[in-house]
């Protein structure tokens, strides 16, 4: 973008002024004047929007942190030309925010690295970059704008506190409980042993049944249930307490990784319609972590705390997280009981009450409420 500054118009408007007042007196040095004065601030738009000659490279590390972890950007600025590149300084776009950068004088073919440190007191999706340069002319006419370079994105996922995985959920042995046609693979359990139908694993053959009964019999696996955690986050705006929202994510954050990297069967459901259901293992953790990384309240009037998928399934235990406990909620939580082996209600104002058939854990904030979680629930 290239723009006159003040100086730069009250020229421009004087050059006119005065060529009109030259050519109405018939003053030649009027005109020279004003032919002098319309040159420089053609010049200085013409400098200003002149790009440096490099090249810009960028590479974030890590790119993806913590809230408040600390995160690093790389600046690889190449000079591909035959002459010598001035030196300039540029700001590095990071959201609505830059960081200044002052770029040496390269030669021909000549690099310079730069190194900075990048913000992430703010959770979210954010775009490091282009680099933005400022060039302007020494009578500081003009001044312009310009950007060059690649972009790359950082990842800045909510805080991720030490919490215990919680144990409870389906039992892992059909003789222990019902199976489900939904179970995860990774281990076998003898369900039944049957006649041979075509088709038939040949290496799953019971000879001794066989023996006994004259028939080809063949054991039948299934795959036993694993410990399930579903998280249900209240994210309506007009229930949720802006000021401890950012407590809530973190703390859901804290609950589905320690369940993933415990290898459990995990589930992230927020009010707003999110639903991500995992095997767990890290790359699960990372999976919802990304989700919860760009996560906002909803602004929808009339929405309720469950949303409908949670009606329609069930199994293991579920960790619902609110700011604010009100009687609907307090129903909504209540109706999904029969469903699941356990709930847990974490209610993040330290508001504390009853809930039929669940466990209300009340806590200031997500430090708090982990603190209690490790104490008391998972113990």
């Amino acid at each position: 973008m290239i723009r006159l500054t003040g100086r730069g118009t009250a020229t421009a408007i004087g050059s006119v002024a005065v060529f009109t007042a030259g050519l109405v007196a018939g003053y030649p040095v009027l005109l020279a004047v004003s032919a002098a004065a319309f040159g420089a601030v053609v010049a200085a738009v013409a400098i200003a929007a002149r790009r440096p000659r490099v090249t810009v490279a960028r590479d974030v590390y890590p790119d993806r942190v913590h809230r408040g972890r600390p995160a690093f950007a790389r600046l690889k600025v190449t000079n591909p030309g035959t002459r010598r590149q001035p030196g300039f300084t540029a700001g590095d776009r990071l959201g609505a925010g830059f960081q200044t950068v002052s770029v040496r004088a390269l030669p021909p073919n000549g690099q310079a690295v730069h190194h900075y440190e990048l913000p992430t007191e703010t959770r979210g999706r954010h775009v490091v970059g282009p680099l933005t340069v400022d060039r302007g002319d020494p009578l500081g006419l003009g001044t312009g704008r310009l950007t060059t370079g690649e972009t790359a994105t950082l990842w800045v996922h909510p805080r991720v506190l030490p919490m215990r995985a919680i144990t409870a959920g389906h039992p892992r042995h059909h003789h222990e409980g019902r199976s489900t046609d939904d179970s995860l693979h990774g281990s076998l359990d003898l369900r039944d042993v049957r006649e041979y139908v075509v088709g038939d694993e040949v290496r799953h053959l019971h000879w001794k049944a066989t023996a006994r009964t004259g028939q080809l019999m063949v054991r039948e696996y299934v795959d036993p249930d694993q410990p399930r955690f579903t998280a249900l986050l209240d994210t309506r705006r007009g229930s949720v307490r802006a000021d401890l929202f950012e407590d809530a994510v973190d703390l859901t954050a804290s609950l589905v990784v320690s369940a993933a990297t415990a290898d459990q069967r995990c589930r992230l459901v927020t009010s707003c319609g999110l639903d991500l259901g995992t095997n767990g293992g890290a790359e699960a953790a990372r999976r919802m972590l990304d989700e919860l990384c760009t996560l906002d309240m909803t602004g929808e009037h009339g929405l309720g705390l469950a949303p409908g998928v949670l009606s329609r399934s069930g199994g293991g235990t579920l960790v619902v997280v609110l700011t604010a406990l009100a009687d609907a909620d307090r129903a909504a939580i209540a109706a999904l009981r029969p469903r699941y082996s356990s709930v847990i209600v974490i209610v993040l104002n330290g508001q504390s009450g009853r809930v039929p058939g669940a466990k209300v854990v009340p806590a200031t904030d997500a430090a708090d409420a982990a603190r209690r979680w490790n104490a008391v629930v998972a113990a």
